[in-house]
């Protein structure tokens, strides 16, 4: 593969393609079934072949295709048992690879933003990337600095064409419900495609994620939990900071022992509700391949993309009205929702039905420690999913406001990340340290 395919006749018709294979492996097991085949068994073979064909082609065309197979890959753990087995292996393998971009295109980048002469800017590089995701890959370097000193440097390349790809997927990616649904029946696309686009501008910059990155090393400056690595260079489509050695949370997550896991579970949500009070900024996207747990046991976030802006921290309506639904106070959980939105000004709510369907959701800053477990997470999802469900029926009166969008996504994000971590840890301690209101009412 060269670039990424960039003629919206190329990479509309790989997408195209996905939905009729789709088409024909459903037809092809409507005639198994006539021959008697169980339908348990042609259905997880159909289930199976979709998995394999959808993300080989979201990994081969990367830009927002790609991009909406790693925000998918958190919700891995949600699937049932007997759907998720045929997933996996190919989910996880958006989270931390896809195809590289050869060494041509990545020296016609580098020279585009650091300048012909850019090899005299490094001792070394290595033309094989260490690693590829939506919009860009990285290389390792050894960096030349000022005193003539040297550093271990990550090379952030983008993709040539990466901005054209990302608009052109996501307006295609918006027709593609159906196959989406075969992998998570009731599952939304629609406000997560939304919340990309909007911000495919800022991730687009590297200057603007190299400003973000500085404001969290900033906040974060010897801290004895979060680590974030240095920026050394930063042009719109080459961005060097710091090479961090750790491992890998996929890596955890795969073979990690309970300690580690648990670990990196306390640290990832420390990071989460921390960071808007002592940064101004929510890290964004929390899929595994944007963390690594270091020797000395901090958690390095190395890449910050997707951030969410908010100055005046985490809005204090959440933790306030957390809070005061696990005190059971429905008249007041109602007229804060109400206030915030989420249910319309004159529309009628049964108090009790609403904390009925908030509390289990709550559960896990119910008690002073909780385990995530994929068991947990697929036991929300089928009960906030199915139609026949008081929970889904519920749902129906609620709303979500856009201002809300954004925290709604990353928190569902980090809980699907908690959950293939089956993560335990002190998790209401955590917000009653950082989340405005919820200490004063819990």
């Amino acid at each position: 593969m060269t670039d990424i395919p960039r003629r919206a006749v190329s990479r509309t018709a790989k997408l195209a393609a996905l939905p009729l294979g789709f088409a024909g492996r459903t037809v092809l097991g409507m005639g198994k079934r006539v021959t008697g085949l169980a339908s348990d068994v042609i259905s997880a073979e159909i289930q199976q072949r979709t998995a394999e064909q959808l993300f080989s082609v979201l990994g081969q065309l990367k830009g927002g295709a790609m991009k909406f197979g790693q925000a998918l890959s958190v919700f891995e753990a949600a699937l049932p048992e007997e759907v998720a087995a045929p997933y996996r292996q190919a989910l996880t393998k958006l989270q931390e690879a896809a195809p590289p971009l050869p060494a041509a295109s990545v020296h016609r980048v580098l020279a585009e933003q650091l300048g012909p002469a850019w090899r005299d800017r490094f001792d070394s590089f290595n033309d094989s990337p260490a690693a590829a995701a939506s919009i860009g890959q990285v290389h390792r370097a050894v960096w030349r600095m000022p005193d003539d000193t040297t550093r271990d440097v990550a090379v952030k390349i983008q993709y040539p064409g990466a901005g054209d790809a990302l608009l052109a997927d996501l307006k295609q990616l918006s027709r593609l419900g159906g196959m989406f649904r075969a992998i998570q029946p009731g599952l939304d696309i629609k406000p997560l495609l939304t919340e990309l686009r909007e911000r495919i501008t800022e991730e687009l910059d590297y200057e603007l994620e190299a400003e973000s990155q500085r404001a969290f090393a900033t906040a974060y400056a010897d801290d004895s939990e979060i680590y974030v690595p240095t920026v050394f260079s930063a042009s719109p489509r080459v961005l060097v900071t710091e090479w961090v050695e750790g491992t890998p949370l996929a890596d955890i997550i795969r073979d990690g022992s309970e300690q580690q896991r648990d670990e990196a579970g306390r640290l990832m949500a420390t990071l989460h509700l921390s960071a808007p009070m002592r940064a101004g900024l929510l890290h964004a996207d929390p899929h595994p391949g944007n963390f690594r747990l270091l020797p000395d046991g901090r958690l390095a976030v190395i890449d910050f993309g997707a951030v969410a802006r908010m100055p005046e921290g985490t809005p204090e309506p959440i933790g306030r009205i957390a809070g005061l639904a696990l005190r059971g106070d429905a008249d007041k959980v109602v007229a804060g929702l109400r206030a915030e939105g989420f249910v319309s000004a004159d529309a009628p709510v049964d108090g009790q039905a609403l904390l009925d369907f908030l509390r289990p959701m709550l559960e896990p800053i119910a008690t002073d420690e909780f385990r995530f477990t994929r068991a947990w997470l697929r036991a929300e999802a089928a009960r906030l999913a199915n139609p026949r469900s008081p929970a889904y029926q519920f749902s129906r009166q609620l709303n979500l406001p856009p201002s809300y969008l954004l925290i709604h996504r990353v928190t569902l994000g980090s809980i699907g990340v908690l959950c293939q971590l089956e993560a335990r840890a002190p998790y209401r301690g955590i917000m009653e340290r950082w989340l405005p209101g919820f200490a004063a009412v819990s």
